[in-house]
């Protein structure tokens, strides 16, 4: 019910922090650095306040408060909207108007949200709180009324009038019985109440004003919204003093039932307690008798009889199951010590399915499923050719990494189709807790095996397909960190040995296939990373995502909308302006979705009997999804000087930028533009240095240095850019500039460079030349070293394109300029 009364604020001095409340007031230093004294409780023979109310007040929204005019409130402020508002007003020294919401679950309240009736305040005190909160000290200065709202950013305004409480006759009769009524009232709330501070009762007695025992006991009720609101909307003390006394007439007879009912629960507990005693004495009667049930342990006797498992393993369920024995079934540790003999039962332990050693078999089921990833299903016919030569093999434990919507989760039921093994999938995005992968100790309530043994026994096989996913998305905490748990999982020389906390046993994972799933490798913690064989899985090229389209998710989403072969058709050409109108992605997620809007439509179509062709063509993708949502990349900067195309790596798969250089009348000065990162902007910073350093082999008069500022600039400034993949582009693009020579067209590159002039590999090589050639881009240049990235590439898909590969900045720029 008490919502502040508690020793901190009750006692006859406090501090909160440094602010001091002494001899019922409270000084708080004002803006200008001058002090004002507060009093906590205004008597009834000192005229109220008058208070000059600005027309518009800054609006503070609260969550399940209400202040009253003349009650010091601590409300705690953690929305950015109410922070921003309540430093802007302290820092002025003005004032604000604190309204409820009418519902406090809404997290971004409206105008319509709120009550047309609050309190204008004073702050008289910020506490800056550890989690980033405020708590603020205010005092209720008037009431005012809402009238109309003037700004909602950075916080809202509103137009406010004040409206003062009417104020009875103090020395009435009628009046003086009131507030003695909730005064007697509050104080029998106190009494009755064991965890209400008695303190309480001591600040109750000790306010002789009238009015100041109203406000005190409204401000200080724990009570429901739309009470505490109606409490400050009334029209005077008068009829604020009487619904008030309803309220506490009402706690009180809630306070009173309370107590009865726990005083007839502990009765309860009480019988339950001689209840335990009695059957305890019955068990050893029983026992003494030989007249026990025995019902669960005979059935955990057949059950162990028939598994086959390691004697240690055996030698524990017999042991455990003896002190079953001993347990009274009425007892809550019955149930743990039955549900942990459960677990051992139905634990695979030594059990394992025969793997389908048919290669060609296997390969043609991981081709049926997966197009492309070439490398994935090789190691996995290596690991099934090993095993089909040898008979054992330790199982590998891969890590796909790669970016989203390619199929690497997916790729995990295919393999475990094409070996003919159980499939289980652990996700561990967000996990924090170490106890998820080993499990927690049976002496906890609610103890449970880890995940890893969890899924294990779900599949009811020693050695399944398990799919880690999001490894990269594991957290740290204070409940341990599970990345090091993971440790033991995924290492071969251990994972033989796998202890888990639950079973408190050893289990053999060796023969489990763990396949790993990452977006980012780089969040992997490097000594889990070095236990996996990583195998990147990189974004399709446009001719791979045609091939899975129409090979493998059309058929998916007609199977899936009850549409057959002959009434919903994709052409190459129609597939390819889905994929650039409506997609921009590594995978092919987003192309499946739009696939499904189409697959649909044709629904509906067949539903209504509607007339239609069964080969969808360009107007009607156009009419289900729309106007195409991106612009292909197109080449536009043929030409000119200072601008030349680069290329870059996205999440989504690959881009092409353009980098501008100008130069402008100065000192010198080198400005870089366009939301770059740190790294990009030391590239760019190094090209420079690199032109100053050559100038006299590139032609260029050192004067133009210290009399023209150089401006790099990146197109689309919204986007961050960052990666030091744009080095030779700004070399060239700040040569063109100094020397006035003309980019070749179509031309675009990629490449590192240093002070030395060398140029070195960056990554992403196949999403950049997928990227060049949707541009239309007919050459490319590249570092030397990257040569074997590209012929891994199908030649096929680089058909059309001219490579380049250089190692200093000199022959970039012989190819790239006119």
């Amino acid at each position: 019910m008490w919502r502040y009364l508690d020793k901190k604020y009750m006692s006859k001095k406090t501090k909160i922090e440094r602010m001091e409340f002494e001899d019922a007031s409270l000084v708080s230093e004002m803006a200008d650095g001058r002090q004002r004294v507060v009093p906590i409780v205004v008597g009834d023979d000192e005229p109220q306040e008058e208070v000059d109310i600005p027309e518009i007040l800054p609006i503070l929204t609260l969550r399940s408060s209400v202040l009253f005019p003349g009650a010091i409130t601590p409300i705690t402020v953690g929305r950015d909207k109410s922070i921003a508002l309540v430093r802007a007003v302290n820092q002025e020294g003005g004032m604000l108007g604190a309204v409820l919401q009418r519902e406090s679950e809404v997290d971004d309240p409206t105008p319509a949200d709120m009550y047309r009736v609050g309190t204008a305040a004073r702050i008289i005190k910020i506490l800056e709180m550890p989690n980033g909160n405020l708590t603020v000290i205010l005092n209720g200065l008037q009431k005012i009324e809402v009238h109309e709202y003037v700004a909602t950013q950075p916080y809202f305004k509103a137009r406010v009038s004040s409206l003062r409480d009417s104020t009875p006759d103090l020395k009435s009769v009628e009046f003086e019985a009131l507030v003695d009524s909730i005064r007697d009232t509050a104080l029998g709330i106190i009494n009755i109440s064991p965890s209400m501070p008695k303190e309480a009762a001591f600040a109750i007695k000790n306010i002789d004003s009238k009015r100041g025992i109203i406000n005190f006991i409204c401000s200080n009720m724990e009570l429901a919204d739309d009470d505490r609101q109606a409490l400050l909307e009334a029209p005077g003390l008068l009829a604020r003093a009487r619904k008030l006394l309803e309220i506490l007439v009402r706690e009180q007879q809630l306070a009173e039932l309370k107590n009865e009912i726990q005083e007839r629960v502990k009765q309860e507990i009480d019988k339950q307690q001689r209840d335990y005693y009695l059957q305890q004495q019955m068990r050893t009667i029983q026992e003494e008798l030989g007249d026990t049930n025995d019902a669960d342990l005979e059935r955990l006797e057949e059950a162990a009889a028939k598994k086959k498992w390691p004697e240690e393993v055996a030698k524990l369920f017999k042991k455990e199951l003896q002190k079953l024995s001993r347990i009274n079934p009425a007892v809550a540790e019955y149930t743990v010590q039955i549900t942990y003999l459960e677990l051992l039962l139905e634990l695979p332990w030594e059990e394992y399915t025969e793997d389908n050693l048919d290669l060609k078999a296997a390969r043609a089921q991981l081709d049926r499923d997966h197009f492309g990833l070439e490398e994935v299903k090789d190691r996995i016919l290596e690991h099934l050719a090993v095993i089909k030569l040898k008979g054992d093999l330790k199982s590998p434990i891969l890590c796909l990494y790669g970016p989203p919507g390619v199929g690497k989760t997916s790729l995990g039921k295919s393999v475990a189709a094409a070996l003919g093994r159980k499939f289980g999938r652990i996700s561990l995005g967000g996990l924090h807790d170490e106890s998820e992968i080993r499990g927690h100790r049976r002496t906890y309530i609610g103890a449970m095996p880890g995940r890893i043994i969890q899924t294990i026994k779900r599949c009811g096989s020693s050695n399944p397909v398990i799919i880690l996913d999001e490894v990269d998305k594991l957290t740290v905490s204070n409940h341990g960190d599970p990345s090091s748990a993971l440790l033991e999982v995924l290492d071969p020389e251990q994972n033989t040995t796998f202890h888990d906390n639950y079973i408190d046993m050893e289990y053999d994972l060796s023969k489990v296939l763990f396949i790993a799933t990452a977006n980012n490798i780089q969040n992997i913690a490097p000594a889990l990373r070095d236990r996996m064989e990583m195998i990147n899985i990189p974004g399709y090229l446009m001719e791979e995502k045609v091939s899975i389209a129409l090979d493998h998710l059309l058929q998916k989403q007609r199977e899936a909308h009850g549409i057959e072969a002959g009434q919903m058709t994709l052409s190459p050409a129609t597939v390819e302006q889905i994929i650039g109108g409506y997609t921009r992605e590594a995978g092919v997620r987003s192309l499946d979705k739009q696939l499904a809007k189409l697959a649909r439509s044709r629904a509906k179509q067949i539903a209504f009997e509607e007339a239609y062709e069964a080969e969808i063509g360009s107007e009607e993708v156009q009419r289900v999804l729309g106007m195409p949502k991106f612009l292909k990349d197109e080449y536009e900067v043929g030409g000119m000087t200072g601008v030349v195309t680069g290329l870059a790596w996205t999440e989504v798969g690959g881009d092409i930028l353009y980098i501008e250089s100008v130069l402008t009348p100065g000192k010198g000065a080198l400005s870089l533009t366009g939301n770059l990162g740190d790294v990009m902007k030391e590239s760019a910073t190094i090209a420079h240095e690199w032109v100053k350093a050559h100038y006299a082999e590139l032609g260029i008069d050192p004067v133009m240095f210290e009399k023209h500022d150089l401006n790099i600039h990146v197109p689309e400034g919204a986007i961050p850019k960052d990666g030091p993949s744009a080095g030779i582009t700004m070399v060239t693009s700040i040569v063109s500039t100094y020397t006035k020579r003309q980019v070749k067209e179509r031309i675009a590159m990629t490449g590192e460079t240093t002070l030395r002039g060398r140029v070195t590999p960056v990554g992403g090589v196949k999403e950049k030349i997928l990227a060049a050639k949707r541009a239309g881009i007919t050459e490319l240049i590249l570092s030397e070293e990257n040569r074997k990235d590209v012929a891994e590439i199908k030649a096929d898909y680089i058909e059309g394109l001219t490579f380049h590969y250089v190692r200093t900045n000199d022959e970039v720029l012989r190819l790239a300029l006119i």
